[in-house]
């Protein structure tokens, strides 16, 4: 590399060596690190998935470039740009930084910057120790001259310029000059601390620090690539005070256009790249250098020209695509030798390897399941409890318990319908908290709700039908009934039968869950339609005035009564916006119940009842085994507990299906066979005190998930937060049960409480939970012209008609069992729900597999033939097409409510 022999004797204008302190220098990393909390790896892989692939989690890296300007007047360094994830430019005349966005670069950049390293300096594991020490290495090349060489520290000792907005203010307000870091020795390190730019890194960042500009007087360009052996903090070079890892130096002669400013944004980019930074945090030499260069070249892609526009700025995807064929290759670089190709058969389905899950996996011995459930859930007891020791659980706690006396009240007044006064709301009441809070206590998967559901209710009606029409003693016969159900689900217990959730594919999850989200908009759509006529809205002393409402957008947290955004207001911290968020149902209620006392409208209030007695006069709170019912009658009742048995195994581990899905990342494991148990002993306990029979309630259940969440704290600059898992405790549902019971000696506190505001709840999670299956998404592609269709990944692999076909014979089973539950057949219900699975078995024979698999999901058994049969050629995934990579993109949960 040469430079130019006589140079003229220069002044940098306000040039000002700064001696790194040896406060600055020895501060102690875990001193810098910003506020509790960790983030997500910035490759969006977790620790797990990486300690599989046997690939060690790196540090999150923080970019920072610093730009020479003012040639030849008046030189300064500025911060221009800084990089995480993605990228935030410098923008000088409104004194901000952008919103986070994907770089782009040009080509040649990074061309120029291959050659500018394979001829310029590379040190790997420098000990410099010290600023000061960086710069006297890199400036260490033969061809430069001592006098040069001492003008060249100068400026490179010089302090930058860095734009630290201060917590609370407003970038667009204030000064359009970025700030200048004091020149005191103490000042740079104390405004870097200020920088509310730490709260967003996790604990462990680590620095990059690239410096590019124009040097008039160098005659050949000058580049160095440093790695630090020990990440050191290099005093006020950057804005935030974190260790630096890495440091690139960029100057050269004048040239036309951004020629270094891009070189230096090239290397910015290469390192905010998962893949590149982890090959050259293992380079040992130039070659490994260049070749990860390389690498990352193979995979860019190119935008033509004329075709867009460079200046404009790609928002961050809303859900980063995976690294698994990445990492992969990684992983053979590890190992030193390729995997064997049997070895990712399954990987081309877009599912890793993984074996079958334990919870659903025979053991051969009676109860073994069971046995298995109760010792791996033993281990997750204490933390069950300890786990739910978080704000977010109170307001999971408010909102489930409403919605569960919601239910409790509604399907309360629906059964003492049904059943003629035998049971009513107190019952419900009971029931409710009785079952729910030992299930919470007792069952393998204590998120679900216990509840009386709508299939459930059906079967209630009909047996109280049979029972008046053939002149039975109605609460005797039922809990002969509830004996043999019991039998027959210990039964089930026994020989292990919750192992057949597996044949549940999504083609019966999402026909299931339909169903029951139809049934909460029907009831909740046509109580509140019964109350236009005896409850008309209008005020006292006032003309009748006429209210729409218009139910809001399901995306994001808005309330069901006011559309509003506390999450984007600038001016509230995030403290108090998440507070709001995770409390916008519960303050909706209020505002419900504030508007109706405020405007003192005449709105049925709930009722709930203020003596512990049953509502049927003369009864006991245990069921006489007999009553007036012959002997024969309890050997009898097996015939209408066996179809009982079929419903109540359906919905319960339908239900424990959906909600022990891989998308909800939950750590405690599954119980089937263990929910299943106490569902049958709850179900002998509620016959035998003549309480109403409970069973997972599926809506519920999912509400209390998703108000559950648990995302990420720390995060990249522009990544939306991640989901990290659900909230896996006891307490919340425990605590909901309780209140639910105490509630009937509340009743002078929630007789204020409007049945329409527990019916928009009703009628939101119902919409919700409907709203989120792909089965809605291609029900409305029925409606939808070709040119309008969302681009969804199964349109294309799967011809737009046979999508259509496979969506109308989903409506079909849908209409049917809405038809039978509606009739006088509805006796046979259960069994319908059980044709389920066999109408799915069925469709194999008119879908190929390469199409359920897109459509649905494959069968135990076809799971196991197609990896070894293999597709037709023309249903190949491999390659490095986009659908192949599109396969390793994380699943989002299929049924998710946005609750909270």
């Amino acid at each position: 590399m040469k430079v130019c022999a006589s140079l003229p004797k220069m002044k940098l204008p306000g040039q000002e060596e700064f001696e790194v302190s040896s406060a600055c220098e020895n501060v102690p990393t875990g001193e810098l690190d910003s506020g509790p909390g960790s983030g997500p790896s910035p490759d969006g892989l977790s620790d797990t998935d990486r300690g599989e692939l046997g690939v060690p989690k790196d540090p999150l890296l923080f970019i920072q470039l610093n730009e020479l300007l003012g040639w030849p007047q008046a030189l300064e360094w500025r911060e221009t740009g800084r990089w995480v994830l993605f990228e935030e430019k410098l923008e000088v005349g409104a004194g901000r930084w952008s919103v986070p966005h994907v770089p782009t670069l040009a080509l040649p950049s990074l061309q120029k910057l291959r050659s500018l390293l394979a001829e310029g300096l590379v040190l790997l594991d420098c000990p410099a120790q010290s600023f000061l020490e960086l710069v006297e290495q890199v400036t260490r090349v033969e061809s430069l001259s001592p006098e040069l060489r001492g003008q060249l520290q100068a400026l490179l000792l010089q302090r930058p310029q860095h734009l630290i907005q201060p917590t609370g203010t407003r970038p667009c307000q204030g000064s359009a000059q970025p700030r200048e870091a004091s020149h005191s020795e103490e000042a740079p390190l104390k405004e870097q601390r200020q920088n509310p730019l730490r709260r967003k890194l996790p604990p462990g960042a680590e620095a990059g620090i690239v410096l590019a500009g124009e040097l008039g007087f160098l005659a050949q360009p000058l580049g160095a690539f440093v790695r630090l052996r020990d990440p050191v903090v290099l005093g006020p070079l950057t804005e935030v005070p974190l260790p630096s890892r890495f440091f690139c130096l960029l100057l050269g002669p004048s040239t036309l256009g951004n020629g270094y400013h891009e070189m230096g944004r090239a290397v910015a980019i290469l390192l905010s790249d998962p893949q590149f930074q982890w090959s050259v945090r293992r380079a040992s030499n130039l070659q490994d250098l260049l070749a990860a260069l390389d690498a990352f070249l193979e995979e860019v892609t190119v935008l033509p020209p004329g075709r867009w526009d460079p200046t404009a700025r790609i928002a961050p995807p809303k859900c980063l695509p995976s690294q698994h064929k990445r990492l992969l290759s990684q992983r053979r670089e590890v190992q030193g030798s390729s995997a064997p190709h049997g070895a990712l058969a399954e990987d081309r389905y877009g599912h890793w390897p993984q074996a079958p899950s334990p919870e659903l996996q025979r053991t051969g011995r009676l109860f073994g399941g069971l046995v298995q459930d109760v010792r791996r859930k033993a281990s997750w007891y204490p933390s069950d409890f300890l786990d739910a020791l978080h704000p977010q659980c109170f307001s999971a706690v408010l909102y489930i318990y409403l919605a569960t006396v919601t239910n409790a009240i509604t399907f309360g007044g629906l059964l003492g319908e049904a059943t003629n006064g035998a049971q009513g709301v107190l019952e419900s009441f009971l029931g409710t908290a009785v079952a729910g809070a030992a299930f919470c206590l007792m069952a393998g998967q204590p998120l679900t709700i216990l509840s009386s559901t709508g299939p459930v209710l059906v079967f209630e009606r009909l047996l109280f039908s049979f029972s008046r029409d053939y002149s039975l003693d109605y609460l005797p016969f039922r809990l002969w009934v509830g004996i043999w159900v019991a039998t027959f689900c210990l039964a089930l217990v026994a020989t292990e039968a919750s192992v057949l959730v597996r044949y549940f594919t999504r083609f019966t999850e999402e026909g299931f869950c339909a169903l029951i989200s139809l049934i909460f908009i029907y009831d909740a759509v046509g109580k509140m339609l019964s109350l236009t006529s005896a409850y008309p809205i209008q005020s006292p002393g006032y003309p009748a005035y006429g209210c729409f409402c218009q139910y809001p957008d399901l995306g994001g947290n808005k309330s069901q009564w006011t559309k509003t955004e506390p999450k984007d207001r600038d001016d509230i911290s995030s403290m108090v916006r998440k507070v709001l968020g995770d409390f916008s149902s519960v303050l909706a209620m209020l505002l419900g119940c504030g508007l109706d006392s405020f405007l003192g409208l005449a709105t049925p209030k709930l009722t709930v009842p203020s003596e512990f007695k049953p509502t049927l006069p003369g009864r006991g709170w245990l069921v006489s085994p007999f009553g007036a019912n012959a002997w024969w009658l309890s050997v009898a009742a097996a015939l209408p507990a066996l179809l009982l048995s079929i419903l109540i195994f359906m919905d319960q581990q339908i239900t424990a299906v959906i909600l022990n899905r891989a998308e909800y990342k939950l750590r405690k494991g599954a119980g089937f066979h263990l929910d299943l148990f106490c569902v049958a002993m709850l179900m002998l306990l509620t016959s035998v005190l003549g309480l109403p029979w409970y069973v997972s309630a599926t809506v519920i259940s999912l509400a209390h998930m998703d108000s559950l969440r648990r995302e990420s704290r720390a995060c990249a600059l522009g990544e939306p937060r991640s989901f990290l898992g659900i909230r896996e405790q006891r307490l919340t549902g425990l605590v909901v049960f309780i209140l639910t019971g105490t509630s009937i000696f509340l009743a002078p506190v929630l007789k204020f409480i409007p049945m329409p505001v527990l019916y928009g709840i009703f009628l939101y999670m119902g919409v919700a939970a409907i709203s989120s299956i792909q089965f809605t998404k291609r029900v409305q592609l029925l409606l939808m012209p070709a040119k309008h269709q969302p681009d969804l990944l199964l349109l294309r692999h799967v011809p737009l008609s046979r999508v259509h076909l496979f969506t109308a014979i989903q409506l079909a089973c849908l209409g049917l069992l809405w038809i039978i539950k509606s009739t006088p057949a509805a006796i046979i219900f259960p069994l319908m729900l059980l044709g389920l699975v066999g109408v799915r078995k069925a469709l194999e024979r008119v879908f190929s597999p390469q199409e359920l698999l897109w459509l649905d999901e494959l069968m135990p058994e076809k799971e196991r033939s197609i990896p070894e049969k293999g597709l037709e050629p023309e249903y190949s995934l491999s390659g490095d097409s986009e659908d192949s990579e599109l396969m390793y993109q994380p699943r989002a949960p299929e049924i998710n409510i946005s609750v909270n």
